[in-house]
């Protein structure tokens, strides 16, 4: 073999390898760092076309669906004890996205009554759709509901397991009505605009306590008017962790299974 080639070759070994490490990064992993979830909703949403409330929520049909408790988009048990919520997942994603989609689903097996199944012909169901962003409907609305996890953005286990708690019909535990007891909301880092994401709700809390480590909790300076400064601050104590990373707490797995009566 001349220099020559053995030099090409090493050449296209070399195109290879990093055309390979390329693709590799590109698939979306969950790792420790600094960027909680609602960050990363929130930077994923920033272009969407969607009319959305409190960053990820889409707007309801009808004027008091945000009150979504009292079992009216509850998803319905079976009795057998188990809560079926019927799915499907859009062609649009590779077969690795639909098991990272499908191994968020399963965590809620284990540890609730809940049993997300393929679809067959059922009237309520769930569409998990490549769209512009992560949201999701708040409860079951009624016939087909989109649940939106962009393919470049949204991939992460906690954040797929964020909008799926939507779906089941949970709010973002800092709107809780309760929040001011436990959180500061500091308006004057808010843009005005954007301060209708912050507002109460009426919300059932189910005699849980007030969950800084809810994966339903947005970061402390999600909707921030500038760089560093929080929207949001614990108290009494303003140095809490707030914002998830990773998934579900133990107060949101007991709040499913409280809700669902599992």
């Amino acid at each position: 073999m001349g220099p020559g080639v053995a030099l090409l070759l090493l050449l296209l070994l070399g195109f290879s390898q990093a055309h390979l490490f390329q693709h590799e990064e590109e698939i979306p992993v969950d790792h420790l760092d600094t960027v909680d979830i609602s960050t990363r909703i929130l930077a994923s949403n920033n272009n969407t076309d969607e009319i959305l409330m409190e960053g990820d929520l889409l707007v309801p049909r009808t004027r008091n669906a945000m009150r979504c408790w009292y079992q009216s988009c509850q998803w319905k048990k079976g009795s057998d004890g188990l809560v079926t919520i019927p799915f499907t997942v859009s062609s649009e994603f590779t077969s690795w996205e639909r098991k990272k989609i499908e191994y968020a689903m399963q965590s809620f097996h284990s540890s609730t009554c809940l049993r997300f199944v393929p679809r067959q012909n059922q009237y309520d169901f769930i569409s998990i759709e490549n769209r512009g962003g992560c949201f999701s409907s708040l409860g079951r609305v009624g016939g087909m509901q989109v649940l939106s996890l962009n393919r470049r953005g949204c991939l992460y286990h906690g954040i797929i397991q964020h909008e799926i708690n939507h779906a089941l019909g949970f709010q973002h535990e800092q709107t809780r009505s309760d929040r001011d007891q436990h959180v500061k909301i500091n308006w004057e880092n808010i843009d005005p605009q954007m301060a209708y994401n912050f507002y109460k709700q009426n919300t059932n809390n189910l005699n849980t306590p007030y969950d800084y480590s809810s994966i339903m909790h947005y970061g402390r300076t999600a909707f921030s008017i500038a760089y560093g400064k929080d929207s949001i601050t614990p108290i009494p104590n303003p140095n809490v962790q707030i914002g998830q990373r990773q998934g579900m707490s133990y107060w949101d797995i007991m709040r499913i299974n409280a809700l669902y009566q599992c």
